[in-house]
């Protein structure tokens, strides 16, 4: 694996589990310095800096960008990847689950993007890589509110990567199909029948199976590194041909 991001400096939001611990040791492995960002940073202590920042309060997000350029003398990489999820239709998420939603999926990712813009415009190769979803581009049942939240994610990366392609800080997004991550595996453990229920999100996906947080990860990575300078405002879906493909069933 190349040294990419030797001598960078990089910020993981929601980096102890899942996808963003998978993105957190690909961008270690690759050379860089990883500052996780956490509101329950549990088994991260195999990265250089973990701090407790909830994304929902702009003070905790603007002292932990603080002590990560302190620290480290500078940001180079953001990637906004903590966010939560919601289940339901337009009819029974309540206002208040609207407004958490929100807040920590969308606003979240522009307060830490805010508080990390002085220091990413003095990076030479600055990226900013924001974590989307599939749901923002496919109609998915019972996931409407999740949906607006990523949906806005999508719009804000293009938004972003246009204000700031000038200052030299590249903005793109992934959006990943579902994935293999302990908040699916929750749903499973709750659902009448894990198995059948497990089978259909597979199958929901024309590939056939559900995302590997890594095949995330190295993407994320791809969008971040250096070698992608000419690549800005993109969202770049990693699930499994959803988005695009309309394969007919096997068998």
């Amino acid at each position: 694996m190349t040294k990419d991001f030797e001598g960078l400096v990089a910020v993981v939001t929601g980096g102890a589990s899942g996808i963003g611990a998978a993105i957190a040791t690909r961008l270690r492995t690759g050379g860089a310095r990883i500052a996780v960002f956490d509101v329950q940073p549990r088994g991260t202590n195999t990265h250089d800096l973990v701090i407790s920042v909830n994304i929902a309060d702009d003070d905790s997000v603007r002292a932990g960008i603080d002590r990560v350029a302190a620290e480290f003398g500078g940001i180079d990489i953001v990637v906004n990847n903590a966010g939560i999820g919601a289940i339901g239709t337009v009819e029974t998420n309540s206002d208040d689950e609207w407004h958490r939603i929100l807040d920590v999926n969308v606003i979240g990712t522009a307060r830490v993007s805010r508080a990390a813009l002085p220091h990413l415009r003095r990076s030479p190769v600055a990226a900013i890589v924001n974590v989307s979803s599939v749901a923002a581009t496919a109609g998915i049942t019972d996931r409407a509110l999740y949906s607006a939240s990523k949906g806005a994610i999508s719009a804000l990366t293009r938004a972003m990567a246009a204000d700031h392609l000038h200052e030299g800080v590249r903005v793109n997004a992934v959006t990943p199909g579902t994935a293999d991550t302990p908040w699916v595996q929750r749903l499973l453990s709750v659902a009448s029948n894990p198995t059948s229920e497990r089978s259909a999100l597979e199958a929901r996906q024309p590939h056939g199976r559900l995302v590997d947080p890594q095949e995330i990860a190295d993407a994320v990575a791809y969008l971040a590194s250096p070698a992608s300078r000419s690549t800005t405002g993109v969202s770049l879906a990693i699930d499994g041909g959803m988005q695009e493909l309309r394969v007919r069933p096997r068998g």
